[in-house]
């Protein structure tokens, strides 16, 4: 008796920006394996007798080892269960997919992808600017500002980075954020380039903050550790 698993993407948070499979999946799962940024009003869709099992990783905080999440999805699956894993935003952006899957498939054990709001749209919808710009920004571009120790990854791609007419998404580079930015303005990119600093993006505490380029790197040098998750977006953003 072998179960299935649901790869749901929660959105960034705002309930009413699940998709209507993400609802009907959640009220039928028999268990429910979330992250702490999928968690909260969402977790409202689930059914009463549903098991609700927190498996989120948060920096700086105790979290759950991938290999132990992915072996409680083999385990869950393996008893019969219709299993939901609820990731934040979509999925498939920097949520460490493709780890579970693999285990997943190794075990024999069949799921699908649910694709979600990203939390780059939403953040650039709650801003009111578009992602691309006719002529200035045709290219978006997501990239993480952290490695597994919290730096800024090594072996980027500063030329694509500092392009002024790219639209760019920085996730989880709150902290790195100074450092990137200094390399951006030494591979010729403009200080007073659009930034958008996103915090808490579709939760009732959501704050934006508009800036520039060495604006926001020169706040965020000697800002306390945030406990809200953030996104950086730079470049043509219209009227950020």
């Amino acid at each position: 008796m072998t179960g299935f698993v649901s790869f749901v993407s929660a959105g960034p948070g705002d309930p009413e920006l699940l998709t209507l499979k993400a609802a009907r999946l959640l009220a039928g799962a028999d268990v429910i394996l979330f992250d702490d940024l999928a968690s909260g009003p969402i977790l409202a869709h689930a059914g009463p007798g549903t098991e609700l099992v927190a498996v989120g990783k948060r920096a700086g905080k105790p979290s759950p080892k991938q290999d132990h999440v992915s072996r409680l999805l083999v385990d869950h699956a393996a008893t019969g269960a219709r299993v939901v894993r609820l990731k934040s935003g979509d999925s498939g952006l920097f949520g460490r997919l493709e780890e579970e899957i693999t285990a997943l498939k190794a075990a024999g054990i069949g799921f699908e992808i649910v694709p979600g709001v990203p939390s780059a749209c939403a953040a650039a919808a709650a801003a009111g600017i578009p992602l691309t710009r006719r002529v200035t920004a045709r290219r978006v571009q997501f990239v993480t500002g952290a490695d597994v120790t919290g730096s800024l990854p090594e072996g980027l791609n500063w030329a694509a980075l500092a392009d002024p007419q790219a639209t760019t998404v920085v996730f989880m580079g709150r902290r790195s954020f100074p450092a990137l930015a200094a390399r951006l303005q030494a591979e010729g990119l403009s200080p007073e380039t659009s930034t958008l600093l996103a915090e808490a993006v579709g939760h009732p505490d959501q704050r934006l903050t508009r800036s520039t380029l060495a604006g926001l790197a020169a706040m965020l040098v000697d800002a306390p550790p945030a406990e809200s998750p953030a996104l950086i977006l730079y470049g043509p953003l219209a009227d950020a």
